[in-house]
């Protein structure tokens, strides 16, 4: 299939005031393996398909579980039941799938919009008729549960997804609230996200009299002249304040809309909800927090304040921390370089991981220019296990570009590999999701390192790897403690914007330490983290997945023979396994401290290591 691309000039408009750098051909999705287009009639067949399906299976099976084992052939029916649930769960995935992805080619695009909305309308009416499903399952008895499933072996495979969805037992309402909770998260939850949403790709950034985007004038804080960062600040600072009102009304109300939901359903902690849908327990994501806390005058305090003296200040300013070191040339990555170094490093640890990766890139599975309107960040979507993922980047030909290739593939290679567990069990819990994606950064990262001998260049490498994992580690934690804060305070009363941004101050001065100088204009610069809106609590996944393979990597380095085959088995099982059960091959136990220090450790190692390039 002939992969689109678009032209050099279009990939890099609006990048910023600097030189464009010749990126060479950047590759632009093909969502024809999903759909034709918004408008193609296979969309429309499957849209009406979707509703009368979803229909007919309430029809079928509403009302039947409690009583479908006490028949003759009863487990054998619920193997079928769950079967049907299961192709209609594809189906559904695979039509809000497309228009998750048209609509993040250009959220200010408003054909886009209304298409993107018409489809969650339809499936959120479609899913009222589902509803009962896993409600009615979990009301029946667990003794007859586990009967029928070792006396059926079709209901084997679905062992997982049964046992998982009974986690939710004591925290589901009666079906009459469930429909009512679903039904309204349309125009609840759902629609403060797409207003989130838009209005974020509507800001325009006034540098030197150029309107940028979001992701463009970030970009800036990344520029090796001063004065360009500090313009790109000013700028971020200016438009954020004019917004903040907006986004203090969408952070009140979806901090207030989760405390309901959470009251309703039974949660004690603000947290509890996303600890469930990661399977993990709330104490170890407690470890991994105090560890990390614990560990800031170790890793963020001590690098900030090498870097300060490497720039010749007493304090970094805000817009210095991810500013490459002085005096040292950023190389630039075209597009044939980025894929060639990630491919090359994927191949070197297994043939089989660069052979998985290599269709994103023949057949257009990724989107990696900037363009105005399109979705800010990077993000690796799986769609359905009968389709493939679509990975979305917005590409600069940083070294730092060429490290989220490499994660957002992780996550895509991930994907492919879990999908033979279907569209029930294939989603893996978000604390192991990252677990692939930071591993493809850590196999990059040491392929480049390899290949740098020259002193200074090693020591931007190293120095740019170490401010991606503190930025994984230390400030995804610092997030969490500011969710965590700000969530807490709003059971108590709305929060002013003041409050919102003293929180905001105080955690990162925490995080950042006193090398770091968080000037005016700095407090509003919680606003523009998706995270926050979209899911509450997301960002601690980061932070474990980065310490997990941290210690992964360290047991690679010391025993290489049958890693590899151990780490496709973890990716292969999906969410069909705990995270003690997929730890347990490599000797890691996520329940144990030294489990957290030994990843946080490696990131010292990396610090030591420049600081001994600096006696």
């Amino acid at each position: 299939m002939q992969v689109p691309t678009v032209s050099k000039s279009a990939a890099t408009a609006g990048a910023g005031t600097a030189a464009k750098p010749d990126l060479g051909d950047l590759p632009v999705w093909d969502l024809r393996d999903l759909y034709p287009s918004k408008d193609s009639p296979e969309v429309r067949a499957d849209l009406e398909r979707m509703k009368a399906d979803s229909e007919a299976f309430e029809t079928k099976w509403k009302g039947t579980l409690a009583g479908l084992l006490d028949a003759e052939g009863g487990a054998a029916k619920l193997a079928e039941a769950i079967s049907e649930y299961e192709a209609l769960s594809d189906l559904i995935g695979r039509l809000v799938s497309f228009a998750g992805l048209e609509h993040a080619l250009d959220v200010s695009d408003p054909k886009r919009a209304k298409f993107f909305g018409d489809v969650r309308e339809k499936v959120t009416n479609a899913g009222v008729h589902l509803l009962f499903f896993p409600l009615e399952l979990n009301r029946v008895d667990d003794a007859r549960i586990e009967a029928a499933m070792e006396a059926e072996p079709a209901l084997g495979p679905y062992r997982p997804w049964i046992e998982d969805e009974r986690k939710e037992r004591p925290y589901q309402l009666d079906d009459r609230l469930e429909q009512l909770f679903h039904e309204k998260s349309i125009t609840g939850r759902g629609a403060w996200n797409r207003l989130f949403d838009e209005t974020m790709a509507a800001l325009r950034f006034d540098v030197d009299g150029e309107e940028l985007t979001l992701e463009p004038t970030l970009n800036l804080l990344q520029d090796a002249d001063e004065a360009v960062r500090r313009k790109g600040a000013q700028a971020l600072v200016e438009t954020f304040q004019d917004h903040l009102p907006t986004f203090s009304l969408i952070t009140n109300t979806l901090s207030k809309d989760k405390e309901i939901s959470d009251r309703w359903r039974g949660f004690e902690d603000v947290a509890d909800a996303r600890h469930l849908a990661n399977r993990v327990e709330r104490e170890v994501v407690d470890a991994l927090v105090e560890s990390v806390r614990g560990a800031y005058p170790q890793l963020s305090h001590r690098y900030y304040a090498l870097k300060a003296k490497w720039f010749g200040k007493e304090q970094l300013e805000f817009w210095d921390r991810n500013a490459p070191l002085p005096k040292i040339r950023q190389k630039t990555y075209a597009w044939p370089e980025a894929r060639d170094t990630v491919l090359s490093a994927y191949s070197a640890f297994s043939p089989e991981m660069a052979r998985i990766a290599e269709p994103f890139f023949d057949k257009g599975w990724i989107d990696a220019p900037v363009r105005p309107g399109k979705a800010p960040g990077a993000f690796s979507h799986p769609t359905v296990p009968s389709a493939h993922p679509y990975v979305l980047l917005n590409y600069l030909g940083r070294p730092r570009d060429v490290m989220t290739l490499a994660h957002e593939l992780g996550h895509g290679v991930h994907q492919v590999l879990a999908a033979p567990q279907g569209p029930l069990m294939a989603p893996t819990p978000l604390t192991l999701a990252e677990t692939a994606s930071v591993f493809g950064e850590m196999l990059t990262f040491k392929t480049l390192l390899a290949k740098t001998t020259e002193p200074q260049a090693r020591k931007a490498l190293l120095a740019s790897k170490v401010e991606d994992m503190i930025n994984t580690v230390v400030r995804q934690i610092a997030f969490y403690v500011f969710e965590r804060r700000v969530h807490t305070a709003r059971r108590e009363g709305e929060l002013t914007l003041e409050d919102i941004n003293a929180i905001w101050m105080e955690v990162q001065a925490e995080s950042l330490g006193p090398a770091v100088r968080l000037g005016e204009g700095y407090q509003s610069f919680w606003c523009y983290v998706p995270h926050f809106i979209h899911s509450p609590f997301y960002v601690y996944a980061y932070a474990f997945g980065d310490c997990l393979v941290n210690s992964l990597y360290a047991i690679y380095e010391k025993a290489a023979d049958g890693f590899a085959e151990k780490y496709f088995d973890m990716l292969r099982a999906g969410g069909t396994k705990h995270h003690s059960e997929l730890l347990a091959p490599f000797g890691l136990d996520a329940r144990d401290p030294e489990f957290w220090r030994m990843g946080l450790t490696v990131i010292e190692r990396l610090i030591d290591e420049i600081e001994a390039m600096e006696a």
